[in-house]
């Protein structure tokens, strides 16, 4: 696969890979954040960020609103925790690029961690902590 890697003037780095033929595109923004990095005290702070981000933004008040946006295009989005990646991603078709560019960039500059959100999220990562806790393979790196 062909791909041409670019640095912005913010200091992120930019991998396009285009895929002649393809109808779709992907946006994903990448973190080098996850279960690894992250000591006792802030255990699954990640994975609670990576809910939190979904909630809502300067730009779209809520859930909502975000999720409204992504639909609305036939978006395939979501996000994920890994031991050393956190990723926000929306698949769309081609000429929605725009569109999800701008959803994911907001989710991921300007969310606004909403208060009422946060004690919800805070029990349903609890809970994946503690079903990944369960797992004998977690002790396999």
């Amino acid at each position: 696969m062909k791909y041409d890697i670019h640095t912005l003037k913010n200091g992120l780095r930019a991998v396009l890979a285009p895929i002649p033929g393809n109808e779709t595109a992907t946006v994903i923004v990448m973190t080098g954040t996850g279960s690894r990095y992250e000591d006792a005290r802030e255990n699954g702070l990640a994975h609670f960020l990576e809910h939190m981000f979904f909630k809502g933004t300067s730009r779209r008040r809520n859930a909502k609103a975000i999720s409204e946006e992504l639909d609305g295009v036939g978006a395939v989005y979501n996000a994920f925790t890994a031991k050393e990646r956190t990723a926000y991603y929306a698949k769309v078709s081609k000429q929605y690029l725009a569109t999800a560019l701008d959803v994911i960039s907001d989710i991921f500059l300007n969310s606004t961690l909403p208060e009422k959100e946060i004690e919800k999220e805070r029990g349903a990562v609890i809970q994946v902590i503690d079903l990944y806790e369960d797992l004998p393979m977690r002790t396999v790196d």
